[in-house]
C-alpha cells in the first residue's frame, strides 16, 4: 500500500526547502564583502516566491535571469522551482538577439537583470513579446529593485507548491550552439534531483564544502550549488572569472571545491608560473565542458595536487562519466572515466548494436538524468532519444577496464582522402609541445582531399613563436599518427575564440575557412 509514496521520493523543490532550512545559523553564501546565512537565504527565497507570485508566476510559468554570479540570481532560480515554474539563465556574454529569441521561445514573463547588463535588459524588455515584468538586482533606472520588493513582502516558512510533480519542467537550459542553433533542453524536477545526488556521489562535493563558483551559474557551475547547501557547506560567488582573483580566494576563503572549464585551468596555470599561491585547502577541482590536453592535466596535478575530477556530461544529461583524482594516471589522461552512479553507458554502431571494447562507436546513455526533450522540437527530440537511448553525437571507445575514451564529436571528425581524422588526437599531440599553450584542429577545404587537417595554435610567447614550430608540430603528429593525420597547415594565432560557456568555438573557426562555400565539411 505504501509502495507508490516510497517510490516517488522528493521533488527538487523538496530538496530546496530541506537545504535552506537545515543549518540556519551557518554561512550559505559569500559574495564580495557580503556574507549570507542559511536563515537569510531561506527568508529571501520565500519573499522572492511571493514577488514572483504577485507578478503572475505559478506552476508552468517561466522566469529568467541576466546577471553576474550574485546570490539573488541563484535564489530567484530556487524560488521559481518552488512555484513549479521553469528557469532559464541568460549568459552574460550572449547577444541581445539570442536572449530575445530565448525569452520568446521559453515564454519568459519575468526577467531579473543585474545593473551591469541594464542596456541589454532594456533591449530584451522592448523586443521580447512575453516579458511583462523586469526586475533589477539593486537600485537601477531600468526596473524595480527586487530587494526592495522582497523587503515589502511578509516573512514566513519556506514551502513549495504542493501540486509539483517529478516530471514538471524545472530548468530550461539552452545548448551551447557549438554545432548549430542552440536548442532548449527541458530538464525535469526528477532529473534535477538525480543531478544533485550524482554531484554528491560522483563529482567530489563533500560535507561542509567551501565551493568557489567563478564560471557562470547560469550553466554547469550551478550544479554543485544545491548539493553544497544540502551538505551544510558555503558557496563563494565571483562575478566573473579572473585567474589571480580566483587563486587569491582559494587562499583567503580556504576553498575546498571548485569547478572550471579547460580554458580557465590554462589561465590559472599561466598565473601560477609567475606568482605563488597557497592552494592546499583544495580537495577537488572538477573540470569539464571540453577535453583538457593531457600535458595540461599533468601540469595541473603538479600545481594543485591529485585533486582533479573530470566530468563528462552534456546539457541533455548532466552527468555521464567521471575520472576520479586517483584515476588520473598517465595512461588514463585521455579517458573521461567510468559511468557515474545511476547511469548506463553504451558504445553503439549505426545499427544500435554495442561494439566490442576498443572499437569506436557513438556514446549513448540511459539515466534518470536524461532530458525530457527539446522545447518545441519533436523531430530533434525523436532523433536524440531514439531506441530508448540518448544519442550524444560523441564518438568514443571503451577499454577493457571499462574506462570511456572520447575520440571526438561526430560533427568535428575530418574526412581527408577517405580517412577519418579525429581532431582531438591531433590537438593532444600539438599541446604536448612545450612551446604550445593551446590548439584547435578543424577540416579545411581541399580540392584534392576534400578536407585537409588545419591547426590553429596559440604559442606560449603569443604570436612570437619559435621559427621552426610549424615544422616541428607537423613532424610530431606524423610520427605519432601517420601522414594522413599530419596538419597540412599550421596557423599561429594570439588566442582561440570561445563560446559563452568557455568552449573553443570551432564553428567560428570553421566559418572563416569555409566562407563562400555551400557547406562546412568536405
Amino acid at each position: 500500500m505504501t509502495a507508490p509514496a516510497v517510490a516517488a521520493g522528493p521533488t527538487y523543490a523538496d530538496l530546496i526547502v530541506e537545504a535552506l532550512q537545515r543549518t540556519p545559523g551557518s554561512e550559505a553564501f559569500v559574495h564580495g564583502d557580503r556574507r549570507m546565512s542559511y536563515a537569510e537565504a531561506a527568508d529571501l527565497t520565500g519573499r522572492m516566491v511571493r514577488v514572483l507570485a504577485d507578478a503572475g508566476v505559478g506552476r508552468g510559468g517561466a522566469v529568467a535571469t541576466l546577471s553576474v554570479n550574485a546570490p539573488e540570481a541563484y535564489l530567484l532560480q530556487l524560488a521559481a522551482y518552488l512555484l513549479g515554474a521553469s528557469y532559464s539563465g541568460l549568459h552574460p556574454l550572449g547577444s541581445p538577439e539570442d536572449h530575445v529569441r530565448l525569452c520568446d521561445e521559453a515564454g519568459i514573463t519575468v526577467l531579473l537583470v543585474h545593473p551591469r547588463f541594464s542596456e541589454t535588459g532594456a533591449v530584451i524588455a522592448q523586443r521580447a513579446t512575453g516579458v511583462r515584468t523586469l526586475l533589477s538586482i539593486g537600485p537601477s533606472e531600468l526596473a524595480p529593485d527586487i530587494g526592495a520588493l522582497c523587503a515589502a513582502q511578509p516573512g514566513g516558512r519556506l514551502q513549495r507548491d504542493p501540486r509539483i510533480t517529478h516530471e514538471d519542467l524545472a530548468w530550461l537550459q539552452y545548448t551551447g550552439g557549438t554545432t548549430g542553433r542552440p536548442k532548449g533542453v527541458m530538464v525535469s524536477q526528477r532529473a534535477m534531483v538525480q543531478q544533485a545526488q550524482t554531484v554528491i556521489a560522483s563529482f567530489g562535493v563533500h560535507a561542509h564544502a567551501r565551493y568557489l563558483a567563478a564560471a557562470p551559474i547560469t550553466h554547469a557551475a550551478s550544479m554543485p550549488v544545491l548539493p553544497t547547501l544540502l551538505l551544510g557547506g558555503t558557496v563563494v560567488l565571483h562575478d566573473s572569472f579572473d585567474p589571480r582573483a580566483f587563486l587569491r580566494t582559494l587562499e583567503t576563503e580556504r576553498i575546498t571545491y571548485t569547478f572550471g572549464v579547460p580554458t580557465m585551468m590554462y589561465a590559472l596555470l599561466e598565473a601560477m608560473r609567475t606568482e605563488a599561491f597557497d592552494v592546499s585547502s583544495l580537495k577537488a577541482f572538477a573540470y569539464g565542458a571540453a577535453p583538457m590536453a593531457p600535458a595540461r592535466i599533468e601540469e595541473a596535478q603538479e600545481r594543485f595536487g591529485r585533486v582533479l575530477v573530470q566530468g563528462y556530461a552534456q546539457t541533455e544529461c548532466a552527468g555521464i562519466t567521471t575520472l576520479r583524482p586517483d584515476e588520473h594516471e598517465p595512461d588514463l589522461l585521455t579517458s573521461c572515466g567510468r559511468p557515474v552512479v545511476g547511469v548506463r553507458v553504451a558504445v553503439l554502431d549505426e545499427d544500435g548494436a554495442e561494439v566490442p571494447d576498443g572499437e569506436v562507436g557513438e556514446i549513448c546513455v540511459r539515466s534518470p538524468l536524461v532530458m525530457s526533450g527539446y522545447l518545441e522540437q519533436p523531430e530533434e527530440t525523436a532523433r536524440a532519444l531514439r531506441g530508448d537511448w540518448l544519442h550524444t553525437d560523441d564518438l568514443g571507445r571503451r577499454d577493457d577496464r571499462g574506462f570511456l575514451h572520447i575520440v571526438d564529436r561526430a560533427k568535428d571528425m575530418i574526412i581527408s582522402g577517405g580517412f577519418n581524422v579525429y581532431p582531438r588526437e591531433v590537438e593532444d599531440i600539438l599541446t604536448a609541445h612545450p612551446a604550445v599553450a593551446s590548439a584547435a584542429v578543424i577540416g579545411a577545404p581541399d580540392d584534392r582531399w576534400g578536407e585537409a587537417v588545419h591547426a590553429f595554435v596559440v604559442a606560449r610567447g603569443g604570436e612570437d613563436a619559435p621559427p621552426r614550430l610549424r615544422e616541428e608540430l607537423t613532424a610530431a603528429v606524423r610520427a605519432r599518427k601517420g601522414a594522413h593525420y599530419a596538419p597540412k597547415s599550421v596557423e599561429i594565432v594570439s588566442a582561440l575564440p570561445t563560446t559563452a560557456v568557455g568552449k573553443i568555438d570551432k564553428k567560428l573557426l570553421r566559418a572563416g575557412l569555409w566562407a563562400g562555400r555551400d557547406r562546412a565539411i568536405g
